[in-house]
């Protein structure tokens, strides 16, 4: 990172051919640098591709790095984020609508909407208040702080899961080692924590059976973090009350899945956040991060190489 004022640094946006590049060239140069067509005379990359492009331009004059995802695993798994240089992820950046999808999610488990959705007759009324509920939130960083204040005119009970079990505003603190205190409490579970190798399978057999039969399971953050077959099983024997899925693993979800025909199950293909919001959300993060690299102010969305986001 720059240690000081730095008049219109040289920045790369690739690749050329994605979609949202001219957007993105937009916003580096609000932000007060300057776009260069070829990566070998960049000091920063604004990245729009996947990993294995971004190996073939990163070089050693290159001192930082925007990647275009708020998660970072297969970033991580590839090996190109590197302690060479500062990498900076989408973090937060899309945190308004994500959370915006949790909540709609949650209702639409509160009123049985599925259910609804699927019937072919009247039948019997189905649904209960969603107000005065308890909410795990598993992973209150950016998406969690937005869904706690979309919760407050419901008036539910908040109960948020951080690393380190630091204090959330508007919620109740636990930290990821005091989880087996939250599973008996929550009627919903959003989760919205970080992909690594400590949250995989953070839902499993064990966590679902802990859960109050009523409990709905709410993922937007990756589908490794829950136990697919455990949850399958959960559903069918009644064990959970339902689980709304934004994302899924294997993913996308495969045709003649269970999960496709589970009456408790909502499955939404991974639209938390649309197109035209992503798109939004990053070209206003990286004229941000450009400012603040040319004013040599701390970036927004550092990635943890140790901790994996």
């Amino acid at each position: 990172m720059n240690d000081g004022n730095v008049a219109e640094p040289s920045i790369y946006v690739g690749p050329e051919e994605n979609r949202n590049a001219d957007a993105v060239t937009e916003a580096v140069e609000s932000g007060g640098g300057k776009v260069v067509t070829s990566p070998d005379d960049a000091e920063a990359i604004v990245w729009l591709g996947g990993a294995s492009g971004l190996s073939e331009v990163l070089h050693e004059g290159v001192r930082w790095v925007q990647l275009p995802s708020a998660g970072v695993e297969s970033w991580m798994e590839s090996g190109v984020i590197d302690g060479e240089r500062v990498f900076t992820s989408a973090v937060g950046a899309y945190a308004g609508t994500v959370a915006e999808h949790a909540l709609a999610l949650m209702l639409a488990g509160a009123r049985r909407l599925p259910e609804c959705a699927r019937a072919t007759s009247w039948g019997e009324r189905w649904g209960r208040p969603f107000a005065d509920s308890t909410v795990v939130i598993l992973g209150a960083g950016g998406i969690g702080r937005v869904l706690i204040r979309l919760l407050e005119p419901f008036g539910t009970r908040v109960l948020a899961v951080t690393r380190s079990g630091r204090e959330v505003q508007g919620a109740e603190s636990f930290a990821m080692d005091e989880l087996d205190r939250v599973w008996p409490e929550g009627d919903y579970f959003v989760v919205a924590a970080p992909a690594t190798e400590e949250t995989r399978h953070m839902i499993g057999a064990r966590e679902l059976a802990a859960m109050k039969d009523n409990a709905w399971v709410v993922n937007v953050a990756r589908g490794s973090l829950i136990d697919t077959n455990a949850l399958v099983e959960a559903l069918a024997a009644g064990g959970i009350g339902g689980a709304a899925l934004d994302v899924t693993d294997p993913e996308p979800l495969p045709d003649g899945h269970p999960l496709w025909s589970e009456p408790r199950a909502l499955i939404t293909p991974h639209s938390a956040n649309p197109p035209e919001a992503l798109l939004h959300g990053l070209v206003e993060r990286v004229e941000e991060n450009v400012g603040r690299y040319v004013e040599g102010e701390e970036l927004v969305g550092i990635i943890d190489v140790e901790a994996g986001y």
